[in-house]
């Protein structure tokens, strides 16, 4: 299966590219259009999945976008990767517990190609790294399924600004920090987007019937 690779920019707004993956959900159900792998870099938002609390939102100034997908709190912005992707499981296997395993996988695999070390945790989802002794979150993963047709997906802190974090509890998670990859190590991440392309492809082969 030919999956589209899309890579933006410049900054994205976050309702303008919900609306572009709930656009190709349909398109895709339809045939029309291939699967999805989209990278890009929101503008500054705080958004809340579907299990977020009131209690985790620390500043009350901050504006909320309330999305569709699984998670709670979380920020978005400058120096995040994200990856969308727009996957059809109708035609791999419906095993969304594996989809997650292949997104887990591609992430630790990538982190481990730039010789930083991480690992997923059963409590908690999203992939951690230890770091001056911390457990500390470098990647978040958020995804929902409209008749088996899986989309949102997965970001990576690279270069962020941590500070941002400070008014909400990230993920719901009290006693963990975030952190990101120029924190652990100070090194050039400019093929980040296709070490990810890469792994995520190959490790999507446990979904093929």
């Amino acid at each position: 299966m030919k999956i589209e690779i899309k890579k933006s920019q410049k900054l994205i707004e976050y309702d303008k590219a919900i609306n572009f993956l709930e656009k190709r959900i349909l398109d895709v159900r339809k045939n029309n259009a291939r699967e999805l792998i989209w990278f890009l870099q929101h503008k500054e938002i705080y958004t809340a999945g579907t299990s977020y609390n009131k209690s985790e939102i620390l500043d009350n100034s901050i504006n909320i976008i309330k999305t569709n997908r699984g998670g709670k709190v979380t920020w978005h912005g400058p120096g995040q990767n994200i990856c969308y992707f727009v996957i059809n499981l109708n035609k791999r296997k419906k095993d969304i517990r594996k989809l997650i395993t292949a997104i887990e996988n591609t992430i630790i695999e990538t982190l481990s190609d730039y010789q930083i070390n991480s690992f997923k945790d059963k409590k908690n989802i999203g992939i951690w790294t230890k770091h001056n002794n911390k457990i500390k979150k470098i990647a978040a993963i958020g995804i929902r399924v409209s008749k088996w047709i899986a989309y949102h997906g997965f970001s990576i802190n690279v270069n962020n600004n941590l500070n941002k974090y400070k008014k909400i509890i990230p993920c719901g998670i009290r006693d963990k920090e975030i952190i990101n990859l120029k924190s652990i190590k100070n090194q050039n991440y400019d093929d980040l987007n296709n070490k990810i392309t890469k792994n995520f492809v190959k490790n999507l082969q446990i979904l093929v019937f």
